[in-house]
């Protein structure tokens, strides 16, 4: 698995005909919270990430193809999961707690990822098997600068580094309306502006993410750190938080490190998705 092995968590795939699913298993006790800033989100289990909410830690994150109907992915995962005897804990047995986002793809014509697929790509994150970028998984479908009413390149990408004595990763599905900029704010792929545009590429689109940490934080800090995650989207994309783009990120913190700078950490996640969103169409 590349990047230090995701931090302490297991990654996996699942890759179908232009369509994908990418899960993440952190290990147990992992404190998330998340934010939704695009205008068309596809979502399973976001309210519970709010940081006034009981529950404040997760058992998978699920990116996956094919909209709303992609978003049955997480069943597959739940079920393993409840194999394993993972969950929040109540007097009927463990819960496992599973937040999916997914991207528009080809798939919600074609036929979208289901819960077999979310269960091969759980398999496969514990089998070890190694963790690709680009066309794969969630990304295998993600286009990007439809704004333009174009289809570049878009894709599964990943990126990891330091902030002080933690480390930070970011596992991100770039399927945006806008362009995807690289470091000096150009757009990576060229064309002329339009200033409208009409479906399929006013709504085939979004873009999702997991930032992971080694930190120890607060449920209120994983919602803070997941706001940075989306300032590295305003970094490599533009636009980005678009009415057409179900934007979300997901924020995970394992809990090894303690005394942690949060600002420091959060300055770095932006960086890190950011590097992250080029990654996945540069490769």
């Amino acid at each position: 698995m590349a990047e230090a092995q995701l931090l302490s968590a297991y990654a996996g795939h699942w890759t179908g005909a232009g369509t994908g699913v990418t899960v993440i298993l952190p290990p147990p006790g992992t404190v998330a919270s998340g934010e939704v800033r695009g205008g068309a989100p596809a979502t399973r289990e976001f309210a519970l990430l709010d940081p006034a909410r009981l529950v404040d830690r997760v058992d998978a994150v699920v990116l996956s193809g094919g909209s709303a109907f992609g978003l049955a992915a997480a069943d597959g995962v739940m079920g393993v999961l409840r194999e394993r005897g993972a969950g929040f804990p109540t007097p009927a047995g463990p819960v496992p707690i599973v937040v999916g986002m997914s991207i528009f793809d080809a798939s919600v014509r074609t036929g979208p990822p289901d819960a077999a697929a979310g269960r091969a790509a759980a398999l496969a994150a514990w089998s070890g098997e190694p963790f690709g970028t680009g066309r794969v998984g969630a990304g295998a479908g993600a286009s990007t600068g439809k704004w333009r009413q174009r289809l570049d390149p878009g894709g599964l990408g990943l990126a990891q580094r330091p902030a002080g004595p933690v480390e930070v990763a970011a596992v991100v599905a770039v399927n945006a309306w806008g362009d995807v900029l690289a470091a000096d704010g150009s757009p990576l792929f060229g064309g002329a502006q339009v200033t409208a545009t009409e479906p399929p590429f006013g709504i085939a689109n979004t873009t999702v993410a997991v930032v992971l940490t080694n930190a120890r934080l607060s449920k209120s800090d994983c919602f803070l750190l997941a706001q940075s995650g989306h300032t590295g989207f305003a970094k490599a994309l533009h636009p980005a938080h678009s009415r057409f783009d179900g934007d979300a990120v997901v924020a995970l913190a394992t809990g090894e490190i303690a005394d942690v700078d949060l600002d420091l950490l959060r300055a770095a996640a932006a960086d890190t998705v950011a590097q992250a969103i080029r990654s996945a169409v540069t490769g």
